[in-house]
């Protein structure tokens, strides 16, 4: 399994990721969409964390344990392995979904803020207008 995800693309979205949202986050300090940013940062570092202190491991665990061709009681090992794997999983999976729509919410507020700006507050009526 380390093998799949050992690769350039792979480490760019996942460090990509958190990087470019406190980099956003940075940028959007003092602006209505701050909040919502931070908040998904905040987030995505407790994803990150429970990756690196709990899916990380238990995948290396699991590399430690052989060439499964060769494990005498593969179904052992992977009943050992599989059930907290796939319960920290599914909670990586709702954390990041939630930072998405955080950062999704920060998107339609700094939309309505750039739309508001260019907007002037009170036209005058042109002449003759009723």
């Amino acid at each position: 399994m380390n093998d799949a995800f050992n690769n350039p693309v792979f480490f760019a979205s996942f460090i990509g990721a958190l990087l470019f949202t406190a980099v956003s986050a940075w940028q959007l300090r003092g602006t209505g969409s701050y909040r919502w940013v931070l908040a998904a940062l905040v987030v995505y570092l407790v994803a990150f964390a429970i990756t690196s202190v709990v899916n990380v491991p238990l995948n290396d665990e699991l590399a430690d344990a052989g060439d499964p061709a060769k494990i005498a009681d593969p179904a052992a090992v992977r009943d050992k392995f599989e059930d907290t794997w796939l319960a920290w999983n599914v909670v990586r999976t709702l954390l990041s979904t939630v930072a998405v729509g955080l950062l999704a919410r920060a998107l339609v507020l700094r939309g309505r803020d750039s739309k508001a700006a260019r907007r002037p507050e009170h036209s005058a009526p042109a002449a003759g207008s009723i």
